[in-house]
């Protein structure tokens, strides 16, 4: 498919939508009394630290809300006053936060539901319809569908995640496959694949050092290369494009990533594969058999370094504010435990509990609930949280651990 083509087609289409329809002034109101808090901003001027009681809070010095996220958000918003009265869908959540998502809900935006197959019904859209793109962005067949049921689309992907999608489309006109650092069932890295040519998706550093083990030693005889094909497409069969073959596909590849995943790891892989090819095929290697840019979220790489630099600090505990479907909140809850801090994910203030107690979800593991959670006495708590999660949910985190340790005696 000529993406390219397609995509250009689209941006002149009159029923296309990229930018606001220059209701600001109504909206950002909106978005302030809704997201913002005046604690938090107190919290910031005083040098990301605040006492209360037996409570010192460390805050994260870049956290919460990127650029991307709250461009989406104001989109979404000015759909809705640009479109009062049609029907309003979305292709997924908005954003990975639950309290966003239920904003937009009671705005009458709805949210396209999945069939039995685990598949999006976009059967209930109509051509009178207008439907949001989120900010992680949406698949080209999701694009194509809406344009031929003539949908009036409003687009909300973040620049960053458009940037990887050129990154892929460069690959596949070179003839080179993308090999792409994310989660293979993300809606993000979803949508940047069906940009793609030939690719193949890695989760970690793990992943890519198999797949580069195979590189430079797919087998000595006929046998051999028969057996580790069938381990390494049982290994990646759902995180590859069809009819991908890797004694064939893996011979000249280009590295990108789903912005979300982390910084360190991304940068890691990227340099394993480098140094393969250049094993494998010489110097030539970096003219004719591999292609790398930078795709890494300014965002992402902002919170992420300020992770690192909050566990460095004396901490009792930290607590990591996102939605649990959040990759960037996942990864900043890693650091936490890769420093073994005693780490708390939690989706919203609703999870601390009385009693002292929290529902909270470990990392790789199913929701879990503790009591007590904060330690009697004099405490100092580290928080961050993902940048789909607005500074008022981290707010009322925030008051519920300050009223629990003023009953501590």
């Amino acid at each position: 498919m000529d993406t390219k083509t397609f995509k250009r087609s689209l941006n002149q289409s009159e029923q296309y939508h990229r930018k606001g329809f220059g209701h600001e002034e109504i909206v950002s109101p909106l978005l302030d009394s809704e997201y913002k808090s005046s604690l938090i901003q107190k919290i910031r001027d005083n040098g990301y630290t605040w006492t209360e009681g037996k409570v010192t809070i460390r805050l994260a010095e870049s956290f919460g809300f990127c650029w991307g996220v709250e461009r989406a958000i104001a989109l979404a918003y000015e759909t809705r006053q640009q479109y009062p009265n049609e029907r309003i869908w979305i292709t997924n959540e908005i954003i990975h936060n639950p309290s966003v998502n239920a904003n937009l809900k009671e705005m009458d935006v709805q949210f396209i539901g999945v069939n039995g197959q685990g598949e999006k019904d976009f059967s209930v859209v109509e051509g009178s319809d207008v439907v949001i793109l989120p900010a992680f962005g949406a698949s080209v067949q999701e694009m194509q569908l809406l344009t031929q049921k003539g949908c009036t689309i409003m687009d909300t992907t973040c620049p960053w995640v458009s940037k990887v999608w050129n990154s892929v489309e460069k690959h596949k006109k070179s003839a080179y496959t993308s090999i792409i650092h994310g989660k293979y069932q993300h809606e993000e890295t979803i949508a940047t694949s069906s940009f793609a040519g030939i690719y193949l998706v890695v989760l970690n550093l793990e992943e890519a050092e198999y797949v580069c083990r195979y590189i430079l030693d797919p087998g000595e005889t006929e046998g051999d290369r028969q057996v580790r094909k069938a381990e390494f497409l049982e290994k990646f069969k759902h995180a590859h494009s069809e009819g991908f073959d890797p004694e064939l596909h893996l011979t000249s590849i280009g590295v990108a990533n789903q912005t979300t995943m982390l910084k360190g790891e991304t940068e890691q892989i990227g340099k394993l594969f480098e140094r393969t090819m250049m094993r494998k095929y010489g110097p030539a290697a970096l003219n004719n058999h591999f292609m790398s840019f930078n795709t890494i979220c300014d965002a992402t790489q902002e919170r992420q370094d300020a992770m690192f630099d909050l566990v460095e600090e004396p901490l009792d505990l930290m607590v990591v504010i996102g939605g649990y479907n959040s990759s960037n909140t996942t990864h900043l809850q890693e650091i936490s435990v890769e420093r073994s801090i005693p780490s708390y994910h939690i989706d919203s203030a609703d999870r601390i509990g009385p009693g002292n107690q929290v529902e909270h979800k470990p990392l790789n593991q199913p929701l879990t609930t503790v009591a007590p959670w904060l330690p009697e006495g004099m405490l100092t708590i580290g928080i961050t949280s993902g940048a789909s999660t607005p500074d008022r949910v981290v707010s009322d985190v925030l008051q519920k651990i300050f009223a629990l340790k003023a009953s501590d005696t």
